[in-house]
């Protein structure tokens, strides 16, 4: 179009120039020049014309490849996943953490072992934009059968919903949000190749439950996690074995398999990161867990767990520290059935740690921090009143001091290696070698 016009202005500009010329020029002349800018405006014309029609065409074959691509999809049998996955983030996501750890005791060099902790695949599903399925299957020990101690679970499986921006509700099998560990178990979101021990045998990892919660965040910082679940199952309680002793709450919680569900229990968690870099947090889960059982004299004992953390990160600094304390109260009429035995039911628990890593060193895809931290736990630290004679003692605080370093590869991958000075058993002392990752 503006080569048309501007033809048709030359041509306007030429006549009137041609007749304001001097009477002395040529009428042949004149006409000669007429004639050429004619066919030169003529030529201009075809060509305008010409690449309309190029770019009809081009048009056209556009919209047809993008029909047929359409139609191609559509009648595939993975087309929900695809179209879905074209326009924005995969609708299912696979995911997966594992870790594999060499430990050494120092003074016992033919205790060493190698152990494939555990190895966890996950699956995520989108059916929109604000619903979605989580689920997690996780194996541990490598092997699981009748005579070996590994085990297979369903570590998560629930459905979650956004309502609306900041507020939404899940139900299912989902871990409690107590702790830092808990809710963030993979190897490359803690220190150290062995998780720590509060988070271990106070808080027990990775402790899920079966129930409904709502979950919150505001602009200012603050989340929080409020549901019911169920709970523990004090019947499951073994005072001849070890694993009461080694965490009270890890031996009888029910991990969702045919859990009993008489007495439901209550969480809560709340957070705060209005100030970036800054967390301060804690949580609280409490419920009854003798489930009307028939015969069983604590019917009344109620399970409470409460715990306060906070974690700082200003520049290379990571910075943290948690507190945890339970408590199971009403056992003193089941203790008396357990007279004699190593472990009768503790009236409550606790431990706490500071941790301080800094970076020292990192370029685009390694990174090496140094860590070191310090803990107390105790797993008996009371039990109930009982008779003369048959009261077993308090048990005395652990105190573990661990020292080492994680050298990351990327952000999926990491490499541990630390040592544990055990202060009440020095026989406990060992070296630990580990490898992780997570995606």
């Amino acid at each position: 179009m503006k080569k048309t016009l501007l033809a048709q202005a030359l041509c306007v500009a030429f006549l009137s120039t041609a007749i304001a010329a001097p009477v002395q020029a040529g009428e042949a002349e004149l006409l000669q020049k007429i004639e050429k800018l004619a066919a030169e405006l003529e030529a201009i014309k075809a060509e305008l014309a010409a690449n309309r029609q190029q770019t009809v065409a081009q048009k056209q074959e556009v919209l047809a490849t993008s029909v047929a691509a359409a139609a191609s999809v559509s009648s595939s049998p993975s087309a929900s996943v695809s179209t879905q996955g074209s326009a924005a983030a995969p609708a299912t996501v696979i995911s997966s953490y594992g870790e594999i750890a060499y430990t050494r005791p120092r003074d016992a060099a033919n205790q060493a072992q190698t152990d494939v902790g555990r190895a966890v695949l996950g699956i995520s599903h989108r059916f929109n934009e604000k619903t979605k399925m989580v689920a997690e299957f996780e194996w541990e020990h490598a092997v699981t059968s009748a005579d070996d101690q590994g085990e297979a679970a369903v570590e998560q499986i629930y459905v979650e919903h956004e309502f609306k921006n900041g507020l939404s509700a899940k139900a299912g099998l989902f871990l409690i949000p107590a702790g830092f560990i808990n809710p963030s178990h993979e190897p490359t979101a803690y220190y150290g190749v062995q998780r720590n021990f509060v988070e271990t045998a106070i808080i027990p990892t990775t402790w899920r439950e079966a129930g409904f919660s709502v979950s919150g965040a505001h602009d200012n910082g603050l989340s929080w996690d409020a549901g019911i679940t169920t709970g523990f199952d004090l019947t499951k309680w073994d005072a001849a074995g070890s694993d009461a002793k080694e965490s009270p709450l890890g031996s009888i919680h029910q991990e969702g398999q045919f859990a009993k569900s008489h007495d439901l229990s209550l969480h809560a968690a709340l957070n705060w990161r209005g100030v970036p870099g800054l967390l301060l947090g804690a949580s609280v889960f409490s419920g009854k867990a003798g489930h009307a059982t028939t015969d069983f004299v604590a019917n009344d004992a109620r399970v409470t767990l409460w715990d306060a953390h906070a974690r700082y990160t200003p520049g290379n600094w990571d910075l943290s520290a948690l507190y945890a304390r339970g408590s199971i109260s009403n056992t003193e009429a089941l203790n008396l059935t357990l007279a004699g035995n190593p472990s009768p039911v503790p009236s409550s628990f606790y431990g706490w740690y500071l941790q301080g890593a800094y970076k020292v060193w990192s370029n685009t895809d390694y990174s090496l921090t140094p860590f070191i931290r310090y803990e107390q736990f105790n797993t008996a630290a009371s039990y109930s009143a009982m008779p003369q004679g048959l009261a077993v003692a308090a048990s005395e605080a652990e105190k573990v001091t661990t020292v080492g370093a994680s050298f990351r590869i990327g952000e999926g991958v990491v490499l541990k290696a630390d040592f544990q000075k055990f202060q009440r058993d020095s026989a406990m002392d060992r070296f630990n070698l580990g490898v992780g990752y997570s995606f």
